[in-house]
């Protein structure tokens, strides 16, 4: 990367899409933080708690380092969520480990377009670069997910079309 890059000026559209993916960044992790709550089986618990660790707790720290960097006011953080035992959440309102699969692959789904949109609209560099890595690194975890799914039987696939 070329260190005159982090020179150049944000513009506007940079500017609020950094923003607002942070805003959602420390959203989702909240939201991961429940999920880890609700998942019952070990092998996705571990896989949350990596991926809460290592792909969005980080991708949180480098945007919030670009927008401090620059004088962009940070977004605000909903508080974090304690840790409960699965038996203390109402079986009426938990999750089940499936449900919990789908909604973090849905997360992944959304995430890749996100970043690819960022990537577009972005002529800093660096920051088309971040959100490279990003993508690659959703699209990774995603590949994870999908063994544990697969492994688990929870994948659910469209009917086959057999003509």
């Amino acid at each position: 990367m070329c260190p005159k890059q982090q020179e150049e000026p944000l513009h506007s559209g940079e500017v609020f899409h950094l923003w607002s993916y942070l805003y959602g960044t420390k959203n989702c992790l909240v939201f991961m933080q429940v999920l880890i709550n609700h998942t019952g089986d070990q092998d996705l618990k571990l896989y949350l708690e990596d991926l809460l660790e290592n792909v969005f707790t980080d991708e949180e720290k480098q945007v919030e380092a670009i927008l401090k960097e620059t004088g962009i006011r940070l977004p605000p953080a909903p508080p974090d969520r304690p840790n409960v035992e699965l038996q203390d959440i109402p079986a009426g309102a938990r999750f089940n480990d499936a449900e919990i699969a789908g909604l973090v692959q849905k997360e992944f789904l959304t995430g890749k377009v996100l970043t690819s949109f960022i990537m577009g609209v972005s002529h800093r560099g660096d920051i088309r670069e971040m959100f490279g890595e990003f993508h690659s690194l959703k699209a990774d975890y995603e590949e994870k997910l999908l063994k544990i799914t697969k492994d688990k039987g929870w994948l659910v696939p469209p009917p086959i079309n057999i003509k």
